[in-house]
Parts: C-alpha cells; sequence; structure tokens
C-alpha cells in the first residue's frame, strides 16, 4: 500500500490494537427463542478499529437458518441494522456484519440480536469498556465473552495473541541492499526464488531481480524488466495495487502470483485478488492471465487495508501434518479439488490481521481452507520456509516490526509458536516486505533475509540481514 508519514499518523483510527486485558462485569443473556433460531448467537463484537462497530454471528446448530430481515440492535431501540433478504447461516458457520450508521458501539454498551418483528430477543451482550481488540465468546457460541484477538468471519482466537517477542533469531546487523534511489516508494512484497527476487510495488508493477556485485539485489536488464513491468486485470483494464508476491512449486514458469487489494484506478472500492501472470514475455506490460477476486468471500476492511501478503504452501506438507480443511471439517485431502497448482494460497490481510488459505483451481473455483489470526494488529508479509516447515507472517511500523512463525499444531490448525522483534540493528522502517534465502544459502548456520521498505527510507527500499537456518 501506498503509506506516507501523514497516513501513519491516522492509522491509530484504521487499525486494530491488540491487548489482552479482560472484561469486568460483562454479561450474556441466554436466547429467548427456541432451535432452530435460538442455535443463533452472537459471537463476536468489536467496537473499535478499522472494523469498529461490527458484530459477528455463529450458528452453533446442525441446520442451516434463514435470518433474513433479523435485527440488530445497540443498546437503543432506535439504532437498528436490518439483515439483508436472502442471508442464511449454515451449521458452524461464521457472518460478521457491520452496523456502523445504524448501530454505534460504544464503551459502555450492548449488542441485541431480534427476529424480524424487532420484538423477540435471541441473543444480547452487553460490555463496559471498548474491545480490545475484540470481545469474543470462548470457545464459540457457547462460552463466555472474552478479550481476544479480532477474528471476524473465523472461529474465534480464544488462545490470545501468542508468547511474549524474543530478540531477532539471527544477526543484529542490517545493510542496505539495493543501489541508492532505485526503486522509490512504495515497493511491497517479495519473494526470492533463487537467483531471482521478485518485487511487488503497489502503484501496479512486478520486478524482477538479479544479484549484484555487492551481494544485494539489482533490476533484470533483459527482456524489458529494467524499469520492472506494469500490471492489468485480465483483459488489459486496471492498476492492481499490487502488495505481494508468491509462485508455487512448479517455479515461475508456472505464473509468478500477486496479492493486490483494490484497482488503482477506482481506489475507493476493496478488491480482494490473487492474479497470475505469465512472466515469459518480452512486453512492457502484464495482463493477468486469471484472477481470483475473493472480495465477497471475506469480511468487508477498508479499501487500502485488504490483501497485504501471499504464499504458497504444498499439497505435500499440509497432509503430511494432518492440515485441516475449515471447509469440511475433514483433513485436507488435495483430490477434492480440480487442478490448482499443487498446493494453498495463504494471504494476509492488513486491516484485521487475519491470514485466510484458498485453494485456487485453474477453473478459477476458490475454497477458503483455513482463516487464522496472526495474532498482530495487522499483517504486512506472508513468507513459507519449507526447511523449516513454518510460516512467518510480519508487521511494519504499526507493530515495530514484529515477526510471527506459525505451524501446524496436532489439531491441523495453525498456531502461533514464536514472535520476533526485528533485529536491534534495523530503525522501525515501514517494511512491508521480507523474504528469506533458501536452505543452500546457509554458511555457519545462518542466511540471508531481506525486507522492502516501502518509505524508502534514506532513499534505500531493500535490507538485508541474517537469521539461524
Amino acid at each position: 500500500m501506498t503509506a506516507s508519514r501523514t497516513r501513519r499518523r491516522h492509522r491509530a483510527l484504521t487499525l486494530l490494537l491488540v491487548t489482552g486485558s479482560v472484561l469486568a462485569g460483562a454479561t450474556a443473556v441466554p436466547p429467548a427463542h427456541a432451535a432452530p433460531a435460538g442455535d443463533i448467537r452472537i459471537n463476536e463484537v468489536v467496537t473499535t478499529g478499522s472494523v469498529e462497530d461490527s458484530i459477528e454471528l455463529y450458528n452453533k446448530g446442525t441446520a442451516t437458518v434463514d435470518i433474513s430481515g433479523w435485527v440488530l440492535k445497540d443498546d437503543k431501540d432506535g439504532s437498528k441494522y436490518t439483515i439483508a433478504s436472502g442471508t442464511e447461516l449454515a451449521a458452524g458457520a461464521f457472518r460478521a456484519f457491520d452496523v456502523h450508521g445504524a448501530s454505534g458501539l460504544g464503551s459502555d454498551d450492548r449488542a441485541r440480536l431480534y427476529l424480524p418483528d424487532a420484538k423477540t430477543l435471541v441473543d444480547s451482550f452487553s460490555w463496559r469498556r471498548h474491545s480490545a481488540p475484540s470481545w469474543s465468546r470462548c470457545p464459540d457460541g457457547t462460552g463466555a465473552f472474552k478479550a481476544a484477538d479480532v477474528t471476524l468471519g473465523a472461529a474465534n482466537g480464544c488462545g490470545g495473541n501468542g508468547s511474549a517477542p524474543t530478540a531477532w533469531p539471527g544477526s543484529g546487523a542490517v545493510t542496505h541492499a539495493d543501489a541508492a534511489n532505485v526503486f522509490g516508494e512504495d515497493l511491497s512484497g517479495l519473494y526470492q526464488d533463487g537467483d531471482i527476487m521478485w518485487a511487488a510495488q503497489n502503484s501496479g508493477k512486478l520486478w524482477r531481480l538479479v544479484r549484484d556485485a555487492s551481494g544485494g539485489w539489482t533490476p533484470d536488464t533483459g527482456r524489458g524488466w529494467a524499469s520492472g513491468k506494469a500490471l492489468r486485470f485480465p483483459g488489459g483494464s486496471g492498476r492492481p495495487d499490487s502488495e505481494g508476491v508468491t509462485v508455487t512449486g512448479s517455479g515461475a514458469a508456472a505464473g509468478v502470483f500477486v496479492a493486490s487489494e483494490r484497482d488503482g484506478d477506482a481506489s475507493g472500492a476493496s478488491r480482494l485478488s490473487v492474479l497470475r501472470y505469465d512472466v515469459s514475455g518480452t512486453g512492457s506490460i502484464l495482463t493477468a492471465t486469471k484472477e481470483w477476486d475473493l472480495t465477497s468471500d471475506l469480511p468487508p476492511v477498508g479499501s487500502n487495508l485488504g490483501f497485504e501478503g501471499i504464499t504458497w504452501v504444498p499439497d505435500a506438507y499440509l497432509t503430511g501434518a494432518a492440515f485441516k480443511d475449515a471447509s469440511t471439517g475433514a483433513a485436507y485431502a488435495p483430490a477434492r479439488y480440480g487442478p490448482h497448482g499443487g498446493g494453498v494460497f495463504f494471504t494476509g490481510v492488513e486491516g484485521t490481521g487475519m491470514i485466510h488459505g484458498y485453494v485456487l483451481e485453474d477453473s478459477g473455483a476458490f475454497t477458503r481452507v483455513a482463516s487464522f489470526s496472526s495474532g498482530m494488529s495487522g499483517i504486512m508479509e506472508l513468507q513459507w520456509e519449507p526447511r523449516a516447515a513454518r510460516l512467518w507472517a510480519v508487521c511494519d511500523d504499526t507493530c515495530k516490526g514484529q515477526h510471527r512463525t506459525l505451524q501446524t499444531t496436532s489439531t491441523g490448525t495453525f498456531t502461533t509458536t514464536a514472535v520476533h522483534n526485528r533485529p536491534a540493528g534495523m530503525p522501525n522502517y515501514n517494511n512491508e516486505g521480507f523474504t528469506l534465502a533458501g536452505a543452500d544459502e546457509c554458511v555457519a548456520g545462518s542466511k540471508p533475509v531481506y525486507w522492502s521498505d516501502d518509505s524508502n527510507d534514506d532513499g534505500h527500499a531493500l535490507r538485508k540481514g541474517r537469521i539461524t537456518c
């Protein structure tokens, strides 16, 4: 994203702050209506941040419930949000509603759910201070409300925010990895693919970088890459706000995948898309060969608070780890889906700090197979580290450059395994990209890692450090 210092000063109004305070005196009122309507519960409430005034409903029953016309209120009877016609909630499903404008959820307030007559109370929850950042039922649908991470549209993050941060697991020294004033501002997602590094720039541009004599990276001067290549949506229209980049196990020959949060030519509207590009040509413009527009499948966020990171995790790892497919509730079975590149794409949403896993089929179909919290108030980059079998989630200066690793547990879900501060020698830069060298670059127990600085501080957008192998 384009992230000026002015915008950063206003970020407090648009990002969720993750803390661990506990509500005193919260009450949950038992439902007043018989099943199946009584299976619908207020499951999560968010009163502050980029998704303020949000109420999530959960169906704890075994049958789909039509909630068309149901009414959400705060503590005032005149504040009404009516759920749209045709809205159903399947068994075990979550659905978040942005009630801002109809009901303003305050610091000492109440969320109430009514049947369409607006008189028959189904469920209610009250609190005495703002969410920090979320009031969530733990466990979902049946438990008491507690402070937790924001997980609107997914299972509640009842485990809290993870462990306390520790020092960077490697050298504290950080050096420049580019020549001065090569990229300018807005360099975002990174992905190292052997001797090539792919870099996405928010202005709708993709860079192909090669190694330079200093041990850093420089633009490839061949095949039209010297100034990067402009990106377009399928059909040649628009300008993707390109934030993240990755490739599959087949390498760039099978396409380079870019995560975009909006069309720069229509910047007021979210467009949370994954785009595939054929990078084999020589032209200066790359038109996507496929788009998976995931906007309607995810809770709404601001147009500049959408996808920031993307990474690909192979099916072989996920099946070996008994990864749980959230769409079925059973172990992930790749054969259930059509051709899909041999893995799952994990995307990170800036405004919520959530990570979502998708099977993106070659046909254009998609299925969300996972949704879980990064534990951070925002997320700017995702990277899969194969040898260590861990997922890296990275935040920018909003979180003081925090890095987290997540791995699958015995339940088949990803959970935080470590929380690291940025290297001691790196100021709190606006780092929106992060990538790790492969295991083949390990020397004396450490290997290179790289960051991209969206603000191009001191005229440099790329920096290099080291991490233990």
